[in-house]
């Protein structure tokens, strides 16, 4: 088995700013560190390699595979990315459909994409959510029961899945933590995959919404496989295991138009 090459000082140094900072931009380091944005981008895959760093798209971040980000750090984590999936997603759904919407910053940037519809009934088990679709009058927001997590008024528990059991809706809108380069799908939290779980069970179609540097991250528990999608979101072209996968299923990638 090869060894992992030693880290120069230059890749000590961003590891040491990352973990005081939690996040830095591509721009911020280059504020740092006066290195091309080439060298930036090599030194920072090293790190995802070799540490607990995580690429996304324009930076990196602190994270491990048994803890996710705060669900602030979460909130202004690839905010572009996020809208132009939210749209695609909101595009696909037609009005008078039923749908789940599971737990995570980008299917709340779904809800928000969703206002415009019109005679939506939606399931879910994420408070914030239920906040952005209850103002409209023609929609129906129907709150599962369960215990709220404080960190990110996500609802879970046993009780959560029995009434998740309750419904057969049109569509799942599901977002998950990682997405492993084999396809399968990863979160940090046993009790919101046994929810998620549920949710793909009982959606007629399942929409599975992630950007792209869900595939640089990693996490504990399994919540299934990709090809349990009936649509991939995404905002790039997924790495070519994945889209092998994806091809041999006949599941649709849905990219941003360009």
């Amino acid at each position: 088995m090869n060894e992992k090459k030693s880290l120069n000082a230059r890749q000590r140094q961003i590891l040491q700013k990352i973990q005081e900072h939690g996040s830095l931009t591509l721009d911020e380091l280059q504020s740092i560190f006066d290195v091309s944005p080439q060298t930036l981008r090599k030194d920072l895959s090293i790190l995802a390699e070799q540490t607990p760093v995580e690429r996304f798209h324009g930076g990196a971040n602190w994270g491990t595979s048994i803890e996710n980000l705060s669900y602030q750090d979460r909130q202004i984590r690839n905010p572009d990315a996020k809208s132009v999936i939210a749209s695609e997603v909101a595009a696909y759904i037609p009005n008078n459909s039923s749908l789940f919407i599971n737990i995570g910053t980008t299917t709340e940037a779904i809800a928000k994409a969703l206002l415009n519809h019109q005679s939506l009934q939606i399931v879910t088990n994420n408070l914030h959510v239920a906040s952005i679709l209850y103002q409209k009058p023609d929609f129906r927001v129907i709150v599962a029961s369960g215990e709220v997590r404080s960190r990110d008024g996500g609802i879970v528990g046993e009780s959560t899945i029995d009434f998740i059991r309750q419904f057969r809706l049109d569509y799942g809108i599901v977002g998950i933590s990682a997405i492993d380069r084999d396809g399968t799908l990863l979160d940090y939290d046993y009790r919101e995959v046994r929810v998620a779980q549920t949710i793909v069970q009982q959606s007629r179609e399942v929409i599975l919404a992630a950007d792209y540097s869900k595939f640089s991250r990693k996490a504990m528990v399994e919540m299934g496989h990709i090809t349990q999608a009936s649509h991939f979101f995404t905002d790039q072209l997924p790495p070519r295991t994945v889209q092998r996968l994806l091809d041999q299923k006949q599941i649709p990638v849905h990219l941003p138009a360009r």
